[in-house]
């Protein structure tokens, strides 16, 4: 079981602060909407490889994507990797590529890297199997663990875009800057994920975007002094919990995944009546089989 990921010592006073009544600190302002013209609606705006791919469903695109050949990283020998968690999450984590454990498990976000963003999000109580959908900008693991190049991301960020539709969330989160680069264009990425992490933009759909470090960054840096890259991860998180629960997100999960549950249920009890009536059928023909047998019989003797 992954130990929580505890906060650091100098900053334990200050989980209890607050700005006094009638004032609002930074974070307690309305998210800065995108402002460069380089930066994407993350519904669906077209993007450098061409417009997104179209599909029905999650389902169909997972299976296309299991499927996919002649994308650039495929003569890199790895194989898709597209997500964990719930397809119908309100809380996205967007990576950069899958490494060497996800390369060999099939699943982002599970080796040292995604240990770690676990704990980070635990220590806010949020669950990244049952409350969050976690995947990557490429969906290849680059050969070396290499940094995807923007032609790579280019042609896999239409898919990541049709992700972002069908699982549809209220909350996206960056982890580092190649996601960041991808998602909010290259006039907002070049100011470093040092300045912009930690504050909220908008795409044109309304959703909430939160850029934030990457727990690989927070790996080789593990001091938890104030300023340090834990310690600033530690105030987004506990931002991106604020949110959570302004917004009501946990509760939508839970709408959202008893309406799933009662579809299953749903279709799992019209499969029930349909393999009943398959067999009452059969049964009948067989008795329609012996009758017929036995008049034959019958009139045989007869």
């Amino acid at each position: 079981m992954l130990r929580a990921w505890r906060l650091p010592s100098a900053l334990t006073s200050a989980r209890a602060r607050r700005p006094p009544p009638g004032r609002h600190s930074r974070r307690d302002r309305a998210p800065l909407a995108v402002a460069s013209s380089s930066a994407r609606d993350l519904s669906g705006a077209s993007s450098p490889a061409g417009p997104p791919p179209r599909f029905a469903s999650h389902e169909d695109l997972v299976a296309h994507l299991r499927a996919l050949r002649g994308d650039p990283l495929e003569s890199d020998g790895g194989r898709v990797v597209v997500h964990r968690g719930v397809p119908t999450a309100r809380i996205m984590i967007v990576g950069e590529a899958p490494g060497a454990e996800e390369d060999a498990r099939g699943v982002p976000y599970v080796g040292r890297a995604g240990q770690l963003l676990d704990r980070v999000f635990a220590a806010v109580r949020l669950d990244t199997n049952r409350d969050c959908y976690v995947t990557n900008v490429a969906k290849r693991r680059p050969a070396n663990n290499r940094d995807p190049t923007a032609a790579e991301i280019a042609y896999y960020l239409g898919f990541l875009e049709e992700e972002i539709r069908l699982v549809d969330p209220a909350i996206v989160v960056l982890t580092g800057r190649h996601a960041t680069r991808a998602l909010l264009g290259a006039d907002v990425a070049k100011e470093g994920i040092s300045k912009i992490r930690g504050r909220w933009r908008r795409d044109r759909r309304g959703r909430r975007i939160m850029p934030m470090f990457h727990p690989s960054y927070l790996l080789r840096n593990p001091q938890k002094t104030p300023g340090s890259p834990k310690a600033l991860t530690w105030d987004d998180i506990r931002e991106v919990r604020r949110v959570v629960d302004e917004l009501g997100l946990l509760d939508e999960n839970a709408r959202r995944d008893a309406i799933v549950e009662s579809d299953a249920e749903a279709n799992a009890q019209s499969e029930t009546r349909d393999e009943t009536t398959r067999e009452n059928e059969r049964l009948e023909r067989m008795n329609d089989s012996r009758r017929d047998d036995s008049r034959r019989v019958n009139d045989s003797r007869e």
